[in-house]
């Protein structure tokens, strides 16, 4: 094939590619209704039309890629506007749709080829993502997306703009690094909250649990303690469902500090490991019992947990840090050392995620003995299993309070001889 078809072909290929998911998600949308306008044989002529302007603008004629551009908006201009029946034949993703499609041609035309085909790949995607997309996003209140929102532009406007220097007494207070692990945070907890808005009451009761241990243990375990007492033929998944989001806290926290530090976030896995033993022994033995029981797939509403992202929690999480990371300085710096474990208890009963971060930021100072950091992290691990055993005592059912109270207790122990035996 000569050199100057071959662009040619490849740009026919890549427009009708486009044009066919372009075409099937209008038919998928509309059904026999659906437009017969912007599919395969329209966007193979614009892609063409691209790879044709962009050899003659080399050569002959410089501005016939740009004309090309103008006319093919001109044409979905004119089809946008309402039919007497007040229909519209092209929208703006078929306007965007169709410069891109030029575009790719041109793009080839200038032997980009790779960089055309992941044009056209992308293209294609978020062509034929239209419906999964309005679904996703008809999951989520309105209160959600203002959070979200408010959270992203505050970040954007905070991060560039705050000092990234330690200030106050004993310079105990960094507003960047308290921010940024602020982000660090809510983004881990975002990720739990919208895996259990997609999926829903679809999830199964594992899966339910996981994803609310990553958002919110604290708030998972409100909210399944609350309904083992509301339905309480539910009780026993229930607490199951809070001992697993109570375990999923553990190597949630060895992500987070490994993000920091990876030193300390080693150190941990073994202490936490030995920790989850516990809940992993209950979990089997609920499995087993279940199936014994012949109980099918059990599913379970999401846990009311709050946006991650809402501007208020994130507001106090940073008050909590700062104070957390303040308390730790000022006592590193009048050689208070021994006063690290007990405000570490005192912190995990409030925010296991502030003392841990505050460790992590300590051991790459070299503030905090490397010990002495793996130990805090523990106990503060320690007094959260003390909080959501308490929790699960005052709010849930008797069922759930045993349950919980065992597998927990034993949680405890196990974390208070790793720090004894040195894990």
């Amino acid at each position: 094939m000569p050199d100057s078809l071959s662009p040619v072909v490849v740009s026919a290929c890549l427009g009708a590619l486009i044009g066919l998911i372009r075409q099937w998600s209008e038919q998928v949308e509309a059904g026999e209704n659906a437009p017969d306008f912007g599919g395969i044989r329209t966007h193979t002529l614009w892609a063409l039309l691209g790879c044709v302007a962009a050899f003659a603008s080399e050569d002959q004629t410089p501005l016939a890629l740009p004309v090309v551009l103008g006319a093919v908006t001109v044409q979905l201009i004119v089809f946008r506007v309402p039919s007497p029946q007040g229909e519209r034949t092209a929208g703006s993703t078929t306007l965007a749709g169709a410069l891109l499609t030029v575009m790719v041609g041109a793009l080839v035309g200038w032997d980009e080829t790779q960089t055309a085909a992941l044009v056209a790949a992308i293209a294609m995607v978020l062509v034929g993502s239209k419906q999964p997309i309005h679904a996703v996003l008809r999951r989520f209140t309105l209160q959600d997306i203002r959070a979200t929102l408010q959270f992203v532009a505050i970040t954007g406007v905070i991060l560039p703009l705050v000092p990234n220097r330690d200030m106050g007494p004993f310079g105990g207070f960094n507003p960047y690094s308290t921010w940024l692990l602020v982000v660090l945070i809510s983004g881990v907890g975002f990720v739990g909250y919208v895996a259990m808005r997609l999926l829903g009451a679809q999830a199964g009761l594992l899966l339910t649990s996981v994803l609310g241990g990553v958002a919110s243990s604290t708030a998972s375990t409100l909210a399944f303690s609350r309904r083992s007492k509301e339905e309480s033929a539910l009780a026993k998944h229930c607490a199951f469902a809070v001992i697993v989001a109570c375990t999923v806290m553990l190597p949630r926290v060895i992500v987070i500090v490994g993000v920091v530090n990876r030193e300390l976030a080693w150190a941990l896995v073994r202490p936490f490991v030995i920790m989850a033993v516990p809940a992993v022994v209950y979990g089997v033995w609920f499995a087993l019992r279940q199936r014994v029981a012949g109980a099918g797939r059990k599913t379970m509403k999401s846990p009311d947990i709050g946006n991650p992202l809402s501007l208020a929690t994130a507001i106090k999480f940073g008050a909590l840090y700062a104070l957390i990371a303040f308390l730790v300085k000022a006592a590193t710096h009048l050689d208070w050392q021994g006063s690290l474990l007990p405000l570490s208890f005192v912190s995990g009963l409030t925010d296991m995620d502030a003392i841990a971060l505050s460790m992590a930021d300590s051991r790459n100072a070299g503030r905090v003995a490397p010990e002495l950091a793996t130990q805090a992290v523990i106990l503060a691990a320690v007094a959260n299993s003390v909080l959501k055993a308490g929790l699960a005592a005052a709010l849930g059912s008797r069922v759930l309070r045993w349950h919980t109270a065992i597998v927990l207790a034993l949680t405890i122990v196990a974390g208070l001889a790793t720090m004894r035996f040195g894990g």
